[in-house]
Parts: structure tokens; sequence; C-alpha cells
């Protein structure tokens, strides 16, 4: 099966996500920078939401260039992935509007954790026929990116009940981790 109604499909609901979220951003009453600060939550909630279906995004793009066989159970695997990103725009309203209380920010972080998740089962689903998708087996390797989010995230969570800053800052953290480009599937492609 072809892989471009996959990325087509993945890139349309990717980019309702993001507008989603925009749409959730609401103009201020006043015309000072001061009526932003109320807003300060909700700017930063959005604004770590966008880096994260940005990465999701960027990923998914450079996974997909290096498959060449997609399978039912990837359609199914890419979908489940799909679920847990759009639950990304709830849980960021919820975070800011609330001013990083702990059960949004615990939240969130089960959002992100099930996002992980998603994204590593599919991996498994597109590498685990190595012989025609060999080029992404080979460049994800042990994955060891994807395995210290699937441990950090819940971590982020449980940090989130003894103080949700700390919890956010261990999904700011995942985040730099993972902003840092993945050279891997490049770096299998060009040779």
């Amino acid at each position: 099966m072809g892989k471009n109604r996959l990325e087509a499909f993945s890139d349309g609901v990717i980019a309702i996500i993001i507008t989603i979220m925009v749409l959730e951003l609401k103009v201020p009453h006043g015309e000072t920078f001061d009526a932003l600060w109320p807003l300060a939550p909700v700017l930063l909630s959005y604004v770590l939401s966008f880096i994260y279906v940005g990465i999701y995004w960027n990923n998914h793009h450079h996974m997909l260039h290096a498959v060449s066989h997609i399978s039912g159970g990837v359609l199914w695997a890419n979908l489940h992935l799909l679920f847990w990103l759009s639950l990304i725009p709830f849980v960021t309203g919820w975070m800011g509007e609330n001013h990083f209380a702990t059960m949004p920010v615990a939240a969130y972080g089960i959002v992100l954790f099930m996002c992980a998740v998603a994204y590593w089962l599919l991996v498994r689903c597109l590498t685990s026929r190595q012989g025609e998708n060999k080029i992404l087996a080979d460049a994800i390797g042990s994955d060891k990116k994807g395995v210290l989010s699937l441990l950090f995230y819940p971590a982020g969570v449980g940090l989130a009940f003894v103080h949700p800053w700390l919890g956010f800052a261990v999904y700011i953290l995942v985040a730099i981790v993972w902003f840092i480009p993945d050279r891997r599937i490049e770096q299998r492609i060009g040779k």
C-alpha cells in the first residue's frame, strides 16, 4: 500500500489540531501589553503544545519518508497516534485556563505519555517488517530517546502532584530533547 494518503491525511489532521489550539487563544480586553499578562499561562501552554505538535509532525514526516511499505496495522497505529494528538488542544486549554493547576498539568502529561506510546507503537508497526522498511529499522535502532520519553512523562505526571511546575518542567525537558533534530533517519536516507 502506498504511503501518500497516510501522510496527506496525517498532515491535515495535524494542521487542524494546530488551528484548534490557536483558535482557543482569546483576544485580551485592553490595548496595552499589561492586558496580555493574565493570558500568560494560556500563551505558555500554547507555545509548548505547538512545539510538541511540531515535533510529532516533523518526526512523522521523516519516518514516513524512510519507509516503502504501509500495512493495515500501520494505518490503525497512525490513527491511534492522531487520536492522542487530537486531545492536545483540550488539555492545553485546560492547563492554561487553570494557571497550571495540579490536575490539568497531570492530565497534560498523561496525554503526552499516550502520544509517545502511540508513536512508539507506530514505529514498531513500521519496523516489524524490516525487509520492506529496513532503512527506518536501521535508523531507529534501540530508540533511546523514545524509551527515555516513555519514562519521563510518568515522572512528570507524578511530579505534578508534588508541584505542578515540576511536572511542567519535565515536559519542557522532553520537548528540548526532541527539539534537537534527530538525524538518524536523515543519515540513513543519505547513504
